[in-house]
Formats: structure tokens, sequence, C-alpha cells
């Protein structure tokens, strides 16, 4: 059994099993603009939540919002559950793929077979999608793979019920109720506005614009607060947030550019074509604060290069990113 489904490869797995999932039924959107369309574009700093012992980060929304967001600015229904028996799950989805569905999943990293070693870590907010099965194999398209592969039954099970942080609890996710006709320029305005709602209006200073600046003076701190050890701890894992799991802060904003163009013309709106350029320049300063604040984690460190410096990088980029969402903001 294997439906018609098309893989297509992707730079982040939520934002491509959603496009994959959407062109299955006849949406062509792009990555980048499912990405805009879902809002996926954010940045939280939690100090008090401790993810492998160093202060949580996160550039991107919580699990499933950005295919939530943009099924909603299109105007699609989606199916979406969770589930306590392994045995159920595993019998709903045959029944979902019987049905001629392709299925997204969430699953967890660390046990993906097909996965390298090097990226087998205890991740549990991969996504991927299911669109057949051979035997005890299932057909699986990973977006962030170059071609589908396959996954066993027990293999299968076994990710979908990791354990850990976001543990998925087998959930699966489809589209239902598809219109015809979908409206990009709605769905792109929804999708802008949510952006900039994320990004500059909520008053708690652990998110957004007031996340960066938070974050930007605890790492001034962090030395004379915590010692070099444990400052350097606290500065891989920002690190690692941002350029390893799940694309990050650079590969985010340099994806929501390229939306900002698509969005352009969508909407008629010139000005996004410049905020567009600010946006891609805005992520070359994140890829900076990331290059330098490596060679301090490895103290490898050139002139200049100090916890003092890399701060001063994070409040350009707050002020930059403020400045790009206010615009954003004015102009649609």
């Amino acid at each position: 059994m294997q439906l018609n489904f098309e893989h297509h490869q992707s730079a982040h797995c939520e934002n491509g099993v959603t496009s994959n999932l959407f062109k299955f039924y006849g949406i062509d959107a792009s990555e980048p603009l499912i990405f805009g369309m879902g809002a996926g574009i954010f940045f939280s700093y939690l100090p008090f939540v401790k993810v492998n012992h160093a202060p949580g980060s996160s550039f991107r929304p919580m699990p499933g919002l950005v295919f939530k967001r943009a099924a909603k600015n299109l105007g699609l229904s989606i199916y979406r559950k969770k589930y306590r028996n392994p045995k159920k799950a595993m019998r709903d989805l045959d029944e979902a793929l019987e049905q001629g569905k392709p299925v997204g999943l969430q699953v967890g990293v660390f046990h993906l077979s097909y996965f390298p070693d090097p990226y087998r870590f205890h991740f549990n907010a991969h996504n991927l999608v299911v669109f057949g099965k051979e035997g005890d194999n299932y057909l699986i398209s990973d977006p962030v793979m170059e071609t589908s592969t396959t996954l066993t039954s027990k293999e299968l099970q076994r990710v979908r019920f990791a354990k850990g942080i976001f543990a998925p609890k087998g959930q699966i996710y489809y589209p239902v109720n598809v219109p015809e006709s979908v409206n990009l320029e709605v769905a792109v305005s929804k999708g802008i506005k949510k952006a900039c709602s994320d990004m500059l209006g909520i008053p708690i200073p652990f998110f957004g614009v007031k996340g960066i600046k938070k974050l930007a003076g605890d790492v001034r701190k962090w030395p004379d607060k915590h010692g070099n050890k444990k400052a350097a701890l606290y500065l891989g894992a920002i690190i690692r947030m941002q350029e390893e799991i799940g694309t990050g802060g650079a590969g985010f904003r340099f994806m929501y550019a390229a939306f900002l163009q698509e969005a352009a013309q969508v909407l008629g709106i010139s000005a996004l074509d410049e905020l567009s350029e600010q946006m891609t320049a805005c992520g070359d300063l994140w890829r900076e604060f990331a290059i330098s604040s490596a060679r301090i984690y490895k103290a490898r460190e050139k002139s200049g290069e100090n916890y003092a410096a890399s701060a001063d990088i994070l409040l350009q980029i707050a002020d930059m990113e403020k400045e790009i969402f206010t615009g954003l903001k004015k102009a649609i």
C-alpha cells in the first residue's frame, strides 16, 4: 500500500511536512510560504527552564503550531490526536493510510535508524510523514532527508512514544475538509500579523525582542556569576539551539526573508522586499553571533571576542528585529 505522495526535501521538518501534506491535497505552497503563514519565526529565552543543565531557549513556537496556524489561515480543518496506547496508535495510523491519507507524525530523533549517529540525540519535536506500508515496513517521508525511507513497525512505534520533554505520545495529524480554493492573501496577512504580535507584543520579558535583550543581559553576566566552565556550557547550549536543532536563529531569519519576498508578490506590497533584505542582514548577524560565541566556547576566541561582545551583538539583533517587525506591522 503506497499513496501517490511526492517527497520534497526541506530545511526544517515541520515546515516540510506541512508543505508536503498540503501539496498532496493540491495546495502548492513553498516551505518559506508555509513558515510565514504559520508564523514560525519566534524567540524565547527561559532561564528558569533547564534543558541539558543549561537555560532553555527556542527560535520557533511550540511544535505543531506552524501546521495548525497555516492550515487555519488557509481555511483547512485538521485532525490531530495523541495516544496512551501504542497499539491503538498504530491501528489508527494503518486505518488512515487505508483511507488514502498521508499522516504527519511527531517523533523522537534518538532512535531514528536512518539518521546518521551524530544527529541522533534526545529531541522529541521532530516531524515526518508516513505515506504507505509494505509488509512490516512503513514508507517514511522525512523532509530533512534527501529521499524517502522506511521504518519497521517496531522502530516507528518506538520513536512515536519516545520519552522526555515534548514526548510525542504517538501524535498524528493531517488535513481534512480541504477547500477547493484558498486565499493566499488572507493567509499571508494573518501569518505576518501573528509574527509581529509574537515578536513585539508579548509583555513578559522572555519572548520576542524582549527575550533577545534579556538573553543579552544574562550572557554578559554569566562568566562572573557562574565561572568560565558553566558560562561556556550555557553559551554552547544557545548556539546548539540556534544552529543545530530545528534550523534555528539564522536559518529561520533567512527563511523568513524568503517568505517576505513571496509575500511581496502575493500582497503587492513592495515594502516587504526591503524588509526581506533587512531580515537577511539580521540572519547574518545571528550567524556572526554563533561563530564568535563558538570560538569563545572552545576557548579559541580572537582578540575582542568575549561574553560582553557577544551580548552586544545580541542587543544589535534585538534593535534590528524590533525595527523589522515594526515596519511589517505598519506595512500590513
